[in-house]
């Protein structure tokens, strides 16, 4: 593992002991390693998402598609 240093205001620095003392990590480096994580997956999601609107449409999205969508998985719908 490489080690970064980085500068932080005050205020910011104040609200990373806070977070880390109120949410269970154990150090500044576990919150943040979070943090970089959490935004990871969110920029992979989002291009999910965007390839998804760009794709073209299969079919209609209705209830007999959703049935079938949790059926796959084994949900049992519950109406």
């Amino acid at each position: 593992m490489t080690t970064m240093n980085i500068s932080l205001p005050d205020q910011l620095k104040k609200f990373v002991d806070e977070r880390v003392a109120s949410a269970g990590y154990s150090t500044s480096s576990e919150y943040l390693r979070e943090l970089i994580r959490r935004d990871q997956d969110r920029l992979y999601l989002r291009g999910l998402l965007l390839l998804g609107a760009e794709s073209e449409l299969t079919g209609e999205a209705n209830d007999a598609y959703f049935d079938g969508l949790r059926e796959s998985v084994g949900i049992k719908q519950q109406r």
